[in-house]
């Protein structure tokens, strides 16, 4: 586990240390409340991993899919899920195993169809700062 803290002045040199300790995970978990800036960081590593497209909250759609040179980036916002089967019903299952990177805000209701290897980014707030957590699973 590895923990830091950061403002948005340092948010790509935060989004190249993710990448550089995510290289192996294609799952990527971030958990945080409201307004941590989940969305803010999902965007940024987006661009850095070679997305050109704008980017967006999948708040309302559930799944924005990006193109890089290198496959899919799959950005999912889970928020408005009410229990697992509504994830199964909107595809998230093909999603987790199609070997793209997944970034995965409020990942809670989809635990159970994640296998043991992935990333666990933790933010929260500190003030006009933000602390970030990485945990590595499997």
């Amino acid at each position: 586990m590895e923990t830091k803290e950061y403002d948005l002045i340092e948010l790509k040199n935060i989004a190249k240390w993710l990448i550089n300790n995510g290289l192996n995970y294609n799952i990527w978990l971030f958990n945080g409340e409201m307004g941590a800036g989940k969305t803010t960081l999902i965007n940024e590593l987006a661009h850095q991993m070679g997305v050109l497209n704008p980017t967006s909250s999948p708040t309302y759609s559930i799944v924005n899919e990006y193109e890089t040179s290198n496959g899919l980036i799959y950005h999912l916002d889970l928020f408005r899920l009410k229990d697992i089967s509504e994830a199964i019903d909107a595809g998230i299952e093909e999603i987790l195993f199609s070997n793209s990177i997944c970034f995965i805000e409020w990942p809670e209701i989809i635990l159970p169809l994640i296998d043991n290897k992935y990333l666990e980014i933790n933010i929260s707030n500190i003030g006009e700062s933000r602390k970030i957590q990485l945990i590595k699973h499997g």
